[in-house]
């Protein structure tokens, strides 16, 4: 199939162009300015294209008619998006109304990436079916954005992941192990919130997840996370424990540690026996995750 993925650039978008050319899809990736995929092969093609553009990405829709479109570009800093809505407004709800007309015309599944902060975070462990109730300008936009992507007239998919983390790619955003990692290896004591709650989600397991529903062209709401819940802290301790780092440097902070402008909810983390039953999404566990990384 001919698959085109925005957002290519960053963590997701990197290991899925890879994934999806190595299991022969041909990709049509995008993202802003040059690749930095550090990645080719023959049936990859890079796109420069800003996503707020009323017609960059038309263009390369019309041009290649690609069957599936897989959206992930999006402004994901939580702080960010509050500080700047209507720049994240623009770049989350309005960009995926666009793309998703120009795949109703050119393309025949949509595939929207998307995020725990939909929910409140006042339980925890959320079905597909739980109701959303975002606290943040960030989990508001990507709720909009979910009911854009509901009105398709093509069949389509909502992914819901959770704390995604990995290898830090070349010239990429630090994530929580990549974060923690450089953060001990280096002799840096950090602080980790210890109030937070999620089921962390490696990025190699979230792209397995997205290649399963791009190969069975399921529809509907899916959420694609790691199955062991905890904090980040505890997170950084099993980290410092499987790498033979100074887990002396990890201090146990609470959110109220920090002065932050959007709010995160405290206690998310998902429910994926529909992805296992019906996908055949099987995530590794943390410790799995984490030997995997070291290699």
């Amino acid at each position: 199939m001919k698959v085109l993925v925005t957002g290519a650039n960053g963590l997701v978008g990197r290991v899925l162009v890879k994934a999806l050319a190595l299991a022969g899809h041909e990709v049509i990736a995008t993202g802003k300015g040059p690749s930095r995929l550090g990645f080719e092969h023959n049936l990859l093609r890079w796109y420069d294209a800003d996503i707020t553009h009323p017609f960059q990405l038309r263009s390369i829709m019309e041009a290649e008619k690609p069957e599936v479109v897989i959206h992930g570009a999006a402004m994901t800093q939580v702080d960010e998006c509050e500080q700047r809505q209507k720049e994240a407004h623009s770049l989350n709800v309005e960009a995926t109304a666009r793309l998703l007309l120009d795949a109703e015309e050119f393309s025949s599944y949509f595939i929207f990436l998307s995020t725990d902060f939909v929910f409140d975070g006042e339980r925890g462990i959320y079905s597909e079916e739980d109701d959303v109730n975002p606290i943040s300008w960030y989990g508001q936009t990507k709720v909009e954005a979910e009911a854009v992507v509901q009105t398709s007239t093509i069949p389509w998919a909502i992914v819901r992941t959770c704390l995604v983390y990995g290898a830090k790619p070349e010239g990429g955003r630090a994530n929580l192990y990549s974060w923690i990692r450089e953060s001990l290896e280096a002799g840096k004591a950090i602080k980790v919130v210890d109030d937070q709650w999620r089921t962390p989600t490696l990025v190699d397991d979230l792209v397995n997840g997205i290649l399963l529903l791009v190969e069975k062209q399921k529809e509907g709401i899916w959420h694609l996370s790691g199955k062991d819940q905890l904090t980040p802290y505890r997170f950084a301790l099993k980290l410092a424990g499987a790498y033979g780092l100074d887990s002396g440097l990890l201090e146990k902070v609470t959110a109220d540690n920090f002065s932050q402008p959007g709010r995160r909810p405290l206690l998310t983390g998902f429910n994926i026996e529909k992805a296992s039953m019906e996908l055949g999404f099987a995530p590794r566990s943390i410790d799995e995750s984490l030997e995997y990384l070291r290699q």
